[in-house]
């Protein structure tokens, strides 16, 4: 799980922030959409957050919210958080918010920690509980190899990826 601490709210200029946001931090004062909107993004997050289910926001020591990751996106030369703000009555909100922050204090607003929460099914579909990552070891694999063999062939699957693929626009062709 992804522990984020929050500072005093700060001003920032919308203009020259590229998520349009106008301040960031914590008051008491704010909702939870503003509390999201204004802490989601623009992280040094690594490659070890892409495997992560949940986010918390920290404030003064205490959790504040709960995220639900469910993408990590670039954000000019850091990364935004996309997910979806938990309520109570979700296990991941009633386990952390209103209570002091698990991984504790740290110099770097990035910490990370292991969660109970943090389980769950192979992306596979074999049934097996995975925690991190979304994968038991090979199982990417048997599950790229199975979803091939329903097309056909590499090259029927190749064939079939191009026809329904649209490429970003950063992205540049390659022949295979």
């Amino acid at each position: 799980m992804i522990q984020i601490t929050l500072g005093e709210k700060t001003q920032l200029d919308s203009q020259e922030d590229p998520l349009g946001r106008a301040y960031l931090g914590f008051t008491e004062e704010m909702t939870d959409e503003q509390l999201y909107e204004a802490n989601h993004g623009r992280w040094i997050l690594g490659p070890r957050a892409d495997n992560e289910r949940f986010a918390i926001f920290n404030a003064k020591g205490v959790i504040r919210q709960a995220i639900e990751i469910e993408r990590i996106v670039p954000s000019g030369d850091r990364r935004a958080i996309e997910g979806k703000i938990l309520a109570a009555g979700h296990p991941v909100y009633d386990a952390y918010v209103g209570k002091p922050a698990p991984a504790g204090p740290f110099r770097n607003p990035i910490a990370y920690f292991e969660s109970e929460h943090d389980a769950r099914v192979c992306g596979c579909g074999c049934g097996a509980v995975v925690a991190p990552g979304h994968f038991l070891p090979g199982h990417d694999q048997k599950a790229l190899y199975d979803r091939v063999a329903k097309i056909g062939t590499v090259h029927d699957f190749i064939l079939w990826f191009d026809q329904f693929y649209e490429p970003q626009a950063a992205e540049s062709d390659t022949e295979i």
